[in-house]
């Protein structure tokens, strides 16, 4: 019987997981050498721009890679990606000043765009629907080795070496996850060139992620610049994603939108609480920082847990398992709100985010695996794109709500817990959201038009 790891798709199979592995490490490590790369760099004053910057170029990145991909094929948009985050590694590596830093970090988002997208049109492309389950388990799974010594490892790198290796010693390993792919990509068909691609929606990402930085940015004031900022930022948010998301994912229509606003249902319910999780734990309960971050660890473990487990069962209904992964992190979500508890100790937040991470491994493989059912071969670049761009953007709001109230609670307008439990009730409240409408994922019994919109049509 076929699988991933077959002679046929083994080579495949080995290129995408070592890709994501090394990306997701870069992901991983790059929190932890910031405070040293932006000290020597006498870059305190921009100590948010390299992740604001990343963040609006991945935007524009999953964009470009998607329209590449439909026009070129997965070939072309996969070697432009990989080409593009190697230049940003190298440019962030060997920074002389902080500006040179950030327009570094802005290269890898570029590229890390192209990539993430690229590897869905490869699982359309390369695996039929029987093995996606189970690719979709290996990629989640190769988030967890990153999550569990990325920090580690490079803090370590840092100490004896020099913070520039975080970035430079992950090219060779790059390149060696591109090399175990490109072989079976040749086999892949090419497309003729003919898809019709809207060129515009590269601007309508652009003022998307230009909304997102905004919104961040005023997220981080406490004054009355904040106010016409964050309206700003919300209208181009809103406007932008009007021109790039299905039509009907703000009402979550039947099928695609659904599968779409899914995705960024789960990703701002889950991480918009794991940002509050190791500031809780160690300004509430005394938390070593290796301690306050071990429940992020039970959470990588069962988001890859549930990822492998659902692998094993192609047959299952994908909107059940869905379903069944936004019950988990209502759960597992909700329940973290025992960190505030002062009697408890926090330590229920390692069972709770070891349960939300569950949820996380059987909703995010069940949306990747729907998406590509239900995505037409000639659109599933845009699709894709649409995915990780509501993936990117929820988080990214969630993230900033939550670094409201904790800023609020830092100018002493109300008290920490408060501030914890109003973050992990709204997070909470967006997951309730998702059960509530994850079976609208379903394929409608008559097609739908899925062509971008614009705002007025959603």
């Amino acid at each position: 019987m076929s699988g991933i790891l077959d002679g046929r798709h083994r080579l495949t199979t080995a290129g995408l997981v070592t890709l994501v592995t090394f990306v997701a490490f870069e992901a991983m490590a790059v929190a932890t050498v910031l405070p040293t790369a932006v000290a020597e760099l006498d870059g305190l004053a921009w100590y948010g721009w390299p992740f604001t910057t990343f963040l609006v170029a991945q935007v524009v990145g999953m964009v470009l890679g998607g329209d590449l991909g439909d026009r070129r094929g997965p070939r072309v948009a996969l070697l432009w990606g990989v080409g593009v985050f190697a230049a940003g590694l190298v440019a962030s590596g060997l920074a002389v000043d902080m500006p040179l830093f950030v327009l570094g970090r802005a290269v890898q988002g570029l590229g890390g765009g192209f990539i993430s997208v690229s590897i869905y049109v490869v699982a359309g492309a390369a695996f039929d629907a029987r093995l996606r389950p189970a690719l979709f388990g290996a990629l989640s799974a190769a988030w967890v080795v990153p999550a569990l010594v990325g920090p580690l490892l490079a803090g370590l790198l840092t100490s004896v070496a020099t913070w520039r290796l975080v970035f430079l010693g992950i090219l060779p390993l790059v390149a060696a996850g591109l090399a175990l792919v490109l072989p079976a990509l040749r086999r892949l068909a090419v497309p003729d060139g003919t898809a019709r691609v809207d060129r515009t929606r590269r601007w309508w990402a652009l003022l998307s992620g230009v909304g997102v930085a905004a919104l961040q940015y005023a997220g981080q004031r406490l004054d009355l610049l904040a106010v016409p900022v964050a309206a700003a930022g919300l209208v181009a948010l809103v406007l932008g994603l009007g021109h790039l998301l299905p039509r009907g994912t703000a009402r979550a229509a039947r099928g695609l939108p659904t599968v779409v606003a899914s995705r960024g249902l789960l990703a701002g319910a889950f991480f918009g609480v794991e940002s509050l999780i190791p500031l809780s734990l160690s300004q509430l309960h005394g938390f070593t920082p290796t301690a306050a971050g071990v429940p992020l660890t039970a959470g990588a473990v069962g988001w890859s847990l549930a990822s492998a487990l659902q692998g094993r069962r192609p047959d299952l209904s994908r909107v059940r398992l869905l379903q069944a992964g936004f019950a988990f992190v209502v759960v597992g979500v909700g329940g973290t709100a025992l960190v505030a508890v002062g009697g408890l100790h926090g330590w229920p937040v390692y069972a709770t985010w070891a349960v939300a991470g569950l949820g996380m491994g059987l909703g995010m493989s069940s949306v990747g695996v729907l998406l590509l059912e239900q995505s037409p071969e000639h659109r599933r670049g845009a699709d894709s794109a649409s995915l990780q761009i509501a993936d990117v953007t929820a988080a990214a709001l969630c993230i900033g709500a939550v670094g409201v109230l904790v800023g609020a609670a830092t100018a002493g307008l109300l008290p920490l817990p408060a501030a914890v439990l109003a973050g992990v009730a709204g997070c909470t409240a967006v997951a309730a959201v998702g059960c509530a409408v994850a079976g609208r994922a379903r394929v409608p019994a008559t097609p739908v038009a899925q062509d971008a919109p614009t705002l007025a049509q959603s």
